[in-house]
């Protein structure tokens, strides 16, 4: 008996896994491990929770004197909640999220004390120079600061072992230059602001504050953590490199929307409560498209806040996983010809609590909201290879384009109305009324329902789903922080472009109702390249969208040279988001993320065949070929009782062959990639040989997993991965 048939086995008698104590209801709790308003105002005068409070929401300047109460607040506040230490917590262009921890203790004569400075509270010297830079600096300039943002609340992170003070914070080299995801989304909510109230002055809406709304939904798969770590690909690259399709995989749509199980439910139930208390507020759970396959999703937020919840929903589920005995996979395609895990990004935009994306009841009466419309479609449609290089990754390539994801290439869905009434106005036809229909079931119990004003279009990567827009392209282990950075900066240059022609208009003397048709028929022959109401997924599309000329960015490697591109370099400078070495850091840092992915799943999948494929079919070939010499013995001689078990044993060793060709060709083409220093010159090269050779290898070894002997095969198979409990 190998390993993976005594998992299989122990697995069969161990049951489902954790039981907890539920803590009853959220509104109880949530919250009660952030230092919200709530818990400042408790622990501050008057005077300072006004100050800080004006800092916050009207950009008041943060005075040292001011920080010096707040951080002594802080500390005090979680002290008594049981912390010990603090951290600058920050967002690495890494992806992930990283913290030094120090403790509150100084010692003065041998005693100590808990002190907490606003100096130490605003500015950290991490050093941090391992991180990736790209450039932007060496190791023997080791300087880089963290610095706090108040406009994010600080919280306690628990473990059994104690809570720690995370401080939300961007981190900046020594001459400023942004290393981090979040200094650029706080600058691009900056900017999306101001050109928003800008143009809504045109309407006569005096708003103070205008935010970017966005509420991202995280897809994920969950594996019994014992299976999983038979799996080296599993654990070391989050996905399968190997793997046959199972006799059953998501065809029936059993798994989607399910009853969830005791287990994973458990699990989920244990997040929730960790998130709850963390003040994320989680709406939705449910079973996806694939076996094993979940989602949880937030009500919508700040964007600078929601991209620090998403960072701490998924470190939150990691730890929570291994609680539970799962094994977490966030990448975008872990399991071959099964649906791979987005991250939709939902994304609005408000203003003092107004959704300028809201419709109304009488879209096309609406003059503010088809102004904004139009300017993000135009602003989608001149900065489309942005949004792609804003998703870019080794794992997203895997998913882009299948039928679980949106192709590579940007796209826009308005739905049936939107488009009539653009096409209307096209045509200089203003005056056609929109009317709310009615969906009638048709059963007597059941009441009318009113019809949205847009259907959704789930194969769109940039979709209107009533009253925001939804990027489906986004990958399900990225940080949110880049694409609404993208997002904001480029709906940003449209609401210039559109404030700028719409008073050139009324320059002219035209008043505000002439003024946004005259200028949105100007541009509708522009951008209604970019509108696409069909399928998404289609040979037809890919053909149309040839035909309008739309960039179909395929790879990584071709989406990411948007990032180094003067004339968007130059968008993102004239806002402030990035400067020209900060953009091409950043691409220099992604591009060389993807060579390092590649490279280490191309070595993981040479040394598998060679250590674990090899001596399996190896072992069956002999075995195979031990039992037609048993049968010749039997027979005396070569006849039709062994001409068929010939052929088998023929075929099987051909596969074998063929898989060693590949292997031999593949650890070349490795030696090779990894001997090339340009990134770029080493990532056009495993696209074009490396990855085709993986590929095909996979290919040789899933045909030989069907073809072999059960107990022979010691890795865990999909049937298991995906169906076991």
């Amino acid at each position: 008996m190998n390993a993976r048939t005594e998992v299989l086995k122990t697995l069969t008698v161990k049951g489902n896994g954790i039981r907890f104590k539920d803590k009853g209801a959220v509104s109880e709790y949530f919250g009660e491990n952030v230092f919200n308003y709530e818990s400042m105002q408790s622990k501050l005068s008057s005077e300072h929770y006004e100050s800080f409070t004006k800092c916050v929401k009207e950009g008041k300047e943060l005075t040292f004197s001011l920080a010096n109460a707040i951080a002594h607040a802080m500390k005090e506040w979680a002290i008594e909640k049981g912390a010990t230490h603090y951290a600058h917590w920050f967002q690495p262009l890494t992806g992930a999220t990283a913290e030094k921890h120090d403790s509150f203790i100084e010692v003065e004569k041998g005693k100590a004390i808990e002190r907490f400075s606003g100096k130490q509270l605003v500015k950290q010297e991490p050093d941090a120079s391992s991180f990736p830079s790209g450039g932007l600096r060496v190791t023997f300039e080791a300087r880089g600061y963290t610095a706090w943002d108040p406009t994010s609340p600080a919280f306690l992170m628990e473990s059994d072992l104690g809570k720690t003070l995370c401080i939300p914070s961007v981190f900046i080299s020594y001459n400023g230059e942004a290393l981090d995801k979040k200094a650029p989304l706080l600058k691009s909510c900056q900017v999306v602001q101001e050109k928003s109230r800008k143009l809504l002055k045109h309407f006569n809406i005096p708003a103070n504050r205008v935010e970017s709304s966005v509420g991202p939904e995280q897809e994920y798969f969950l594996v019994d953590r014992d299976i999983a770590l038979l799996r080296p690909d599993l654990l070391m690259t989050g996905r399968t490199l190997f793997g046959a399709q199972p006799s059953k995989g998501q065809e029936l749509d059993d798994q989607y929307f399910g009853s969830i199980k005791d287990r994973m439910l458990a699990f989920m139930h244990d997040i929730e409560q960790e998130l709850y208390k963390l003040g994320i507020p989680i709406k939705t759970r449910h079973n996806e498209v694939a076996p094993h396959q979940y989602e949880i999703a937030p009500i919508y937020e700040e964007a600078n806040i929601a991209a620090d919840h998403n960072q701490l929903v998924m470190e939150i589920m990691k730890k929570k996983a291994i609680k539970h005995n799962f094994f977490l996979s966030l990448h975008e395609k872990p399991f071959a010809r099964i649906n791979g895990s987005g991250k939709h990004l939902n994304w609005s935009l408000n203003a003092d609590g107004l959704n300028l994306l809201d419709p109304g009841d009488n879209p096309n009466e609406n003059f503010q909201f088809l102004t904004f419309l139009v300017a993000i479609i135009w602003a989608v449609h001149q900065y489309a290879p942005l949004l792609r290089a804003s998703i870019a990754s080794a794992g997203n390539d895997h998913r882009l384009g299948g039928n679980e994801a949106p192709p590579a290439i940007i796209s826009i869905f308005l739905g049936e109305q939107l488009t009539r009434i653009l096409e209307s106005i096209e045509k200089g036809d203003v005056s056609s009324e929109t009317v709310q229909e009615i969906i009638n079931i048709g059963i007597t119990q059941i009441p009318r329902i009113p019809r949205d004003n847009t259907d959704r279009n789930r194969t769109s990567p940039f979709a209107f789903t009533g009253n925001k827009f939804e990027f489906r392209a986004v990958g399900s282990a990225q940080s949110i922080a880049i694409p609404v950075t993208v997002i904001n900066t480029i709906v940003s240059e449209g609401l210039e472009m559109m404030n700028k022609r719409l008073s050139q208009e009324m320059e002219r003397g035209k008043p505000l109702f002439e003024a946004v048709i005259s200028v949105i028929k100007e541009l509708i022959p522009e951008i209604k390249t970019i509108l696409f109401e069909g399928d998404n997924y289609s040979e037809e599309w890919l053909k149309e969208a040839e035909k309008r000329h739309l960039p179909n960015l395929k790879t990584t490697p071709e989406a990411l040279k948007a990032f180094v591109n003067s004339e968007f370099q130059s968008l993102f400078s004239s806002h402030n988001i990035f400067s020209h070495s900060e953009l091409s850091a950043r691409y220099n840092v992604e591009l060389e993320k993807y060579c390092k992915n590649i490279l280490i799943e191309a070595s993981l999948t040479l040394k598998m065949t060679k250590s674990r494929i090899y001596p399996m079919a190896s072992k069956y070939q002999t075995a195979l070929a031990q039992q037609i010499s048993s049968l010749k013995n039997a027979f005396e001689k070569e006849g039709p009782m062994t001409e068929k078990p010939m052929q088998y044993l023929t075929h099987y060793s051909k596969k074998i062959n063929e898989m060693l060709d590949i292997l031999s060709r593949l650890e070349k083409e490795i030696e090779k990639a990894s001997g090339l220093e340009d990134n770029g010159e080493c990532a056009e090269f495993l696209v074009k040989k490396v990855i085709p050779s993986m590929e095909k290898l996979r290919c040789y070894v899933d045909e030989l997993e069907l073809l072999t002997d059960d107990k022979l095969w010691s890795l865990p198979k999909y049937c298991e991965l995906l169906f076991f409990d």
